[in-house]
């Protein structure tokens, strides 16, 4: 054998560094390295030595980071934050391979150590420091707060030479009991009784001999600021003095004064207050003024006879006296023959009061009563009644059965007298406060009915006040106010209200003073007929097709549908009806099908046009190509919805022949089921070319109804003809 190429026996030299990384790593993962190290006798101090599937490696102890081998570093535990590491209300210490917590000033621990790691459970909580008593010194009040604590002074105590709220161990403030000491003086006052200087004491003032004071406030109180408080008492010194009052000639009175160091004349207000025995009676009261410079002046008053009364003299500044007060009755009066006059005045809404002249006493009198009421808003309404009342009172109260809500004329006459007296007065009542209007309910959506409480036959008018709104249509109001008269104890009322619209109805009797209010909806009807220009083709595709916004007049509208039904099923087709389909549902194409549904907020204002067979998806419906060959209508569906009721309008929009078209008569009769089935009135637009000669323009269905008017015309240079006739 030759000798190989040089160097064949050892490796080349770029692959020993790569040999010699192989032996440190199998030295470091095995028992002994090829070289016989022990891998374990390598480790960092830090580091602790650990066997794996017969495997040794060094591993850094809790608290240190590295390799195991060259280092172990100190983990910082404390780097994330004490409130992080340790929880709230701590200081965390990082140790040679550790760490622990402490616990804020005013916190502890809960393990109830100085000291605690975290991984126990162990949270600091607050220290309740008012638990010591006396925390805050004599007076003080402790409340407790988030690591901390406060003091207050209790009530009756004022802090004093530092703040509030203050801390013992730094404020020098101290609570001292509160004393208001001596009570302020009152000029020619004097203090009642004794009293004490603390909180809420409470000191009681008089006027001196030879003064007197009115109706102030006598009494003075130490408040929470340690001062009195201002005494109100005002003492004013009696110049002149009323004494020795008498009455004479049964109505004057008279008194004697001593000046004082009055000289001039004197102004004397006397008041009087009287009480007539009777207890109907109203009580007598005025004032009058009196100004003389006599030393025993008089003064004879207008007073009612047989009246007790309470007269009290006192003089007015500038002179100042103390009130004297006297009591007396006044005698009856004993006429010989009554007076027959008498006034008559209102005593509440159907009360009246009469008030007699001077008469016999013990006399009786009958009153004659004529009453007539009437209603401003009623014609036939009248309330007529007399009666007779007897009675012994000078001034009887006399109250009357009367209809609220009209006006009244009383008519009383004294009767018994040589000259009959009369006195005629007009009063006006009140609606009632009670509701005549009981059971309202409604019926047929628009209707109304109620029970009246009214008497039986008497005639009674209600006013209607109706708002409408419609929360789909923001710019629709309805405002409906009219009056209803009518002598029903259960009254009907139809409402014209619009459809689709929520109704708020006030229902009052005038005669009452709150109306009835309640809540009605009406349910909508169908849609406006949609707006379409009829197209017929023939063998070439549909031109696109324009479609136009519909009005909201009967209920909001919630969908446009463009619906493709084969000629054969004209005479099946209901307008309302739910039973077309997807065109992937009807494999057939034999029971039509909903080729596009738009939301109608999806239509604009203006209009858009829309091309049948376009391959697009209209919301969930596919809009499929027409087979050819076929003969189609194309039908657009308005469906309104709301309160659960579904409604729909229908129109015929175009006509696809895929072969030519039979008859007009067919025609017609598509036209006449489908006007009955969707509207009143039908709008055909029929190919020129049917008819064989224009001036047979009535259909077999046309010539069996009544007469009907009819508009034809037509267009494209007398290509298509339009007929537009009520369907009766």
């Amino acid at each position: 054998m030759g000798r190989g190429p040089r160097g064949a026996g050892r490796p080349p030299r770029r692959l020993l560094p790569l040999l010699l990384l192989l032996g440190l790593a199998r030295g470091a993962s095995g028992a002994r390295g090829a070289d016989g190290l022990d891998v374990c006798a390598t480790c960092h101090k830090h580091a602790t030595c650990k066997q794996t599937e017969g495997m040794k490696m060094c591993i850094c102890k809790y608290g240190f980071v590295g390799n195991g081998r060259t280092h172990c570093v100190d983990k910082n535990e404390c780097q994330f934050g004490a409130t992080v590491v340790c929880g709230n209300h701590t200081s965390c210490h990082n140790t040679l391979g550790g760490f622990y917590c402490i616990c804020l000033e005013g916190y502890r621990a809960t393990n109830n150590n100085k000291t605690f790691i975290p991984n126990d459970g162990t949270f600091c909580t607050d220290i309740d420091e008012c638990e010591v008593s006396g925390l805050c010194r004599q007076g003080g009040r402790c409340v407790n707060t988030y690591g901390s604590f406060e003091c207050y002074c209790m009530d009756g105590y004022l802090a004093k030479n530092g703040p509030e709220p203050f801390h013992p161990t730094r404020d020098a403030t101290s609570c001292t009991e509160i004393d208001c000491g001596t009570p302020p003086e009152v000029p020619d006052g004097y203090i009642v009784g004794n009293y004490t200087s603390r909180l809420g004491s409470q000191v009681r003032y008089a006027c001196k001999e030879g003064f007197f004071s009115g109706l102030e406030d006598t009494v003075s109180s130490c408040t929470a600021l340690g001062t009195w408080e201002s005494p109100k008492l005002n003492c004013q010194e009696i110049i002149a003095e009323v004494n020795d009052v008498s009455v004479f000639n049964n109505s004057c009175v008279r008194w004697q004064i001593n000046p004082g160091r009055t000289v001039s004349k004197i102004i004397y207000v006397i008041h009087i207050k009287g009480q007539r025995l009777h207890p109907v009676e109203s009580v007598h009261e005025e004032t009058v003024n009196l100004t003389t410079d006599s030393r025993t002046p008089e003064v004879c008053l207008d007073l009612y006879p047989g009246t007790n009364y309470t007269v009290s003299i006192f003089t007015a500044l500038p002179t100042r006296s103390v009130p004297t007060i006297i009591g007396f009755q006044t005698a009856e009066d004993d006429l010989s023959e009554d007076d027959a006059t008498f006034n008559i005045s209102i005593f509440s809404e159907a009360c009246l009061k009469l008030s007699r002249g001077p008469r016999k006493a013990g006399s009786e009198q009958t009153y004659q009563f004529k009453v007539l009421g009437q209603r401003w808003y009623l014609n036939n309404f009248y309330h007529a009644t007399s009666f007779n009342f007897t009675t012994r009172e000078q001034a009887p109260v006399v109250c009357l059965d009367l209809y609220p809500a009209a006006d009244y004329t009383v008519n009383i006459t004294l009767l018994g007298s040589s000259e009959q007296h009369s006195v005629q007065i007009t009063m006006t009542t009140a609606p009632a406060v009670k509701q005549i209007i009981s059971n309202i309910s409604i019926f047929n959506e628009t209707c109304l009915r109620w029970r009246s409480t009214k008497t039986a036959d008497t005639e009674e008018m209600y006013s209607f006040h109706i708002q409408g709104q419609r929360w789909y249509q923001k710019e629709f109001s309805q405002e409906i106010i009219f009056n209803i008269t009518t002598s029903s104890q259960a009254p009907e009322m139809c409402l014209d209200l619009h459809p689709g619209t929520n109704y708020s109805v006030h229902v009052q009797a005038l005669s009452s003073e709150l109306p009835v209010v309640l809540s009605l909806t009406t349910q909508i009807t169908e849609p406006p007929l949609p707006e379409v220009d009829f197209v017929t083709v023939h063998g070439r595709p549909l031109p696109r097709l324009r479609l136009r916004k519909a009005k909201e007049k009967n209920g909001p509208i919630s969908s446009y549908q463009v619906l493709v039904l084969p000629l054969a099923l004209q005479s099946t087709f209901f307008c309302d009806s739910e039973g077309a389909t997807s065109f992937f549902s009807n494999t057939s194409d034999a029971s039509g099908y909903v080729a596009a549904e738009l939301l109608a907020e999806d239509v604009p204002d203006d209009a858009m046009e829309i091309s049948i067979g376009d391959r697009l998806y209209y919301g969930k419906y596919y809009n499929a190509p027409l087979r050819k060959g076929n003969d189609y209508w194309i039908i657009l569906r308005i469906t309104s919805e709301w309160n659960k009721v579904r409604r729909c309008s229908c129109a015929v929009w175009a006509h696809v022949k895929g072969s030519l078209l039979k008859t007009l008569s067919e025609v017609m009769d598509f036209a006449e089921l489908f006007s009955k089935k969707c509207s009143p009135w039908l709008l055909l637009l029929v190919p020129a070319t049917l008819l064989e000669n224009r001036t047979q323009l009535l259909p077999a269905w046309l010539e069996r109804s009544e007469q009907v008017p009819i508009n034809i015309a037509f267009c494209n240079n007398g290509k298509i003809l339009k007929l537009c006739c009520p369907i009766w």
